[in-house]
C-alpha cells in the first residue's frame, strides 16, 4: 500500500504560541511580508522527500540580498568544470582568478604585487562572512547571462540575477562583466574578455514590487515607494530547494539540481557554509568582530534547545532594504538529524529605505532566533532527543 506523506504542521499556531515576538510578527504577517518554509526529511514510497510546512504568501516579491550569493558560488564551480571538460584543464578551487578593467576607475585584481585570488578563497569568504566583493568577483567570472542560465538549467526558474552587490551601476552596466583570467598551479593564464549579456529581464510579473513610502538617493529624500523592478529575485521555495540540492542531494526536490558537481566540490561548499568564522585559518577572522551568529541568525534560538556545541548550520543569509532572509539546514551533530528552514521578513517601521534604520536588531534578529528555537523544539523536542 502506498505510503502517504505526513501532513504539514500549523506554523501559525506554533509561532503564535511560542513567544510574544513571534506572535506580533505573525499577527502582522502582511506588513512584515512574512514567509516561512520548514522542510523535514521523510521517506515516502522508498524515496526521501520533504514534509514541507509553510506560512505566509509566496506571491509577494522580497529582496533576497546576499542569500543569492550561493548561486554565484555554485555557478563558478560549474563553469570551472565546463572549462575542464572543454579544454582538458584542471581548474579547481585552488586555481587563481584575476579581474581586469571595464569601467572608469577600475583596477586589476589578483595579479601582480597584490595577494593572489583563488576561487576557493572567494567562495569561503562569501559564506563565512557574506563578503560582497567575493560575490562580485565570481559574478564577473561566470557572466550575467551564464549565471542566470546555470540556475535555470538546474531547475530554479524563479532565479533572476540582475546585478552585483554594493556596486551601484545602471541596469545596462550590470549586464556587462569585466575581463577575467584563470590559472591552475602557476600555469599559463586563460584570458577571458569582457562580456556583454543580451539577457534583458524585469520583475514586472511578480507581486508587490515596491516597499516603503520614501527612500534616500544621492543625499536627497524621494517621496515615493522604492521599486524592485530590476533587483535580484528568487522565490523562497527555490532558495530552499537549492540548499537541499547542495546539502542533502539524496532528497528529491523534483529539480535537476547540480549533478555536474563532484563529491569533493560538494564537501567544499558544505564546509564553507557551515564553518563559524573563528574556525577559518585562511582567511582568518577576529571572533569578537565575527561571532558565531554573525551570519547564522537562527543559532541563538536553536542553542536554547540543544547544546551550542552540537549545533551545525549550513546556510546563507541575506539582509538589505529592510528584508532579512535565512536559508538553512540545521543539524544536531550528536544524532545527525536535521531540518531545512527558510524564512524572510520585512522590518521598516519608518517606511523609508536607504536610511539604515530597519529595526534589524530590535525585531528581525529576535524573531529569527525565536523561529529557530520554535522549529527545533517541534522537530526534535527539547534536548534534541
Amino acid at each position: 500500500m502506498p505510503q502517504a506523506p505526513t501532513q504539514p504542521r500549523d506554523l501559525r499556531q506554533i509561532l503564535t504560541a511560542h513567544s510574544d515576538v513571534c506572535r506580533r510578527v505573525v499577527e502582522n504577517a502582511e506588513t512584515h511580508r512574512l514567509q516561512v518554509l520548514l522542510g523535514e526529511i521523510e521517506e515516502v514510497d522508498g524515496e526521501l522527500r520533504l514534509r514541507r510546512s509553510a506560512l505566509g504568501s509566496t506571491a509577494d516579491y522580497f529582496y533576497p540580498a546576499s542569500s543569492v550569493k550561493t548561486c554565484a558560488a555554485v555557478a563558478a564551480l560549474l563553469e570551472l568544470n565546463r572549462l575542464n571538460a572543454a579544454l582538458g584543464t584542471s581548474y579547481g578551487v585552488d586555481s587563481r582568478l584575476t579581474i581586469g578593467r571595464l569601467f572608469e576607475g577600475d583596477e586589476v585584481h589578483g595579479r601582480g604585487s597584490g595577494e593572489p585570488i583563488t576561487f576557493g578563497h572567494e567562495i569561503r569568504k562569501l559564506f563565512l562572512v557574506s563578503d560582497n566583493v567575493a560575490y562580485n568577483r565570481l559574478y564577473e567570472f561566470v557572466g550575467h547571462r551564464e549565471l542566470n542560465e546555470a540556475m535555470r538549467t538546474a531547475g530554479f526558474a524563479s532565479c533572476r540575477i540582475f546585478h552585483r552587490l554594493s556596486e551601484f551601476r545602471s541596469v545596462d552596466e550590470q549586464r556587462h562583466t569585466r575581463p577575467t583570467g584563470v590559472s591552475a598551479d602557476g600555469g599559463k593564464w586563460l584570458e577571458r574578455e569582457a562580456r556583454d549579456s543580451d539577457l534583458v529581464m524585469d520583475n514586472e510579473d511578480l507581486g508587490r514590487l515596491t516597499a516603503g513610502d520614501a527612500y534616500w538617493r544621492g543625499g536627497k529624500r524621494v517621496a515615493e515607494p522604492f521599486s524592485f523592478r530590476y533587483k535580484n529575485s528568487m522565490s523562497l521555495r527555490d532558495l530552499q530547494d537549492m540548499q537541499v540540492e547542495l546539502v542533502r542531494p539524496e532528497v528529491d526536490t523534483g529539480k535537476r539540481g547540480f549533478p555536474e558537481l563532484s563529491l569533493e566540490q560538494r564537501r567544499f561548499v558544505r564546509r564553507a557554509m557551515s564553518q563559524w568564522p573563528r574556525e577559518s585559518d585562511r582567511p582568518k577572522y577576529d571572533a569578537k568582530a565575527y561571532p558565531d551568529d554573525y551570519v547564522k541568525y537562527l543559532l541563538p534560538g536553536v542553542a536554547r534547545v540543544i547544546p551550542r556545541d552540537a549545533v551545525r548550520i549550513y546556510n546563507k543569509v541575506g539582509r538589505a532594504y529592510g528584508f532579512s532572509t535565512e536559508n538553512a539546514y540545521v543539524e544536531d551533530t550528536r544524532t545527525g538529524r536535521g531540518f531545512f528552514l527558510a524564512a524572510v521578513l520585512y522590518t521598516n517601521p519608518n517606511r523609508t529605505l536607504n536610511d539604515d534604520d530597519y529595526a534589524y536588531e530590535e525585531l528581525a534578529d529576535p524573531f529569527l532566533a525565536d523561529l529557530g528555537e520554535a522549529m527545533a523544539s517541534v522537530v526534535w523536542g527539547r534536548g534534541g532527543k
